[in-house]
């Protein structure tokens, strides 16, 4: 590990904006602050937004400038690029941020039911190769009915085809609520007031696929709590452009 990173690291250690809790911790100690969000930490009764798969952490501290009514915790395993965010709210004093550095397998040991009440992906890894991994597959989406409000809001922006074509054969194969959907995010009419106000905020990878040219694309939907779900039977084209790789070290352990 470079010593970047390991200066990264100790950081995170004294942020009291973020929480780290290794699978190994939380599936023998339950999580103290879990179902108590509000009360101990943001010291309020504000709603609470996650953001799963927050990477660098510019999109929950974005959100939490735009909203200082709401609460927002962004969630990843990496520390090192979390690091980015937990700093600049620490720097910037935002009293409605936190971070938690977990495996979002686990996602619902952290939260208690009806204690979040929008979920926001944003840019996540599409997995083309393994369903169970797509965060809004029906694994992740039967995880989060365990601590969303019942008809919770669930948003993707995403740069992938792939993901977004997916995600729509789930929400409507399974009749969940389409409240807006997109394959074009920034030339769209007609977008809603609080929908272009999140315009403004762009994460790292964002960015990087804007410059390149790809359309960005958005939808979000309720997730009702009650009703199975199915996953989709269909065959959707993959990506063709994705030949990065993305370092799968973490340094946390991963549930089994």
């Amino acid at each position: 590990m470079s010593k970047g990173k390991l200066a990264k690291f100790a950081d995170m250690e004294t942020f009291g904006n973020v929480f780290q809790a290794p699978f190994s911790v939380v599936s023998q100690i339950p999580f103290a602050m879990k179902g108590h969000w509000g009360e101990q930490y943001f010291k309020n009764a504000n709603p609470i937004i996650l953001e799963l798969g927050c990477g660098k952490g510019e999109y929950t501290v974005g959100l939490a400038k735009l909203f200082p009514d709401l609460n927002f915790i962004g969630v990843d395993i990496k520390g090192a690029r979390m690091w980015t965010g937990a700093k600049m709210a620490l720097e910037e004093n935002l009293q409605n941020v936190a971070f938690l550095r977990t495996n979002i397998e686990v996602i619902d040991r952290f939260f208690a039911e009806d204690e979040v009440q929008e979920i926001w992906l944003t840019f996540s890894d599409p997995q083309m190769k393994n369903v169970r991994k797509r965060l809004t597959s029906t694994f992740f989406l039967n995880r989060y009915r365990n601590f969303l409000v019942d008809g919770g809001i669930v948003h993707l922006k995403t740069d992938s085809n792939f993901l977004f074509t997916y995600t729509a054969h789930v929400v409507d194969g399974n009749h969940l609520p389409l409240l807006f959907r997109t394959e074009d995010l920034y030339h769209t009419e007609g977008i809603d007031g609080e929908t272009s106000k999140i315009l403004g905020i762009r994460t790292y990878y964002e960015s990087m696929w804007i410059e390149r040219g790809l359309n960005i694309k958005y939808q979000k939907f309720r997730l009702p709590r009650q009703g199975d779900l199915m996953e989709p039977d269909v065959e959707i084209p993959v990506d063709d452009y994705r030949s990065y790789r993305r370092d799968k070290r973490s340094g946390l352990e991963t549930a089994k």
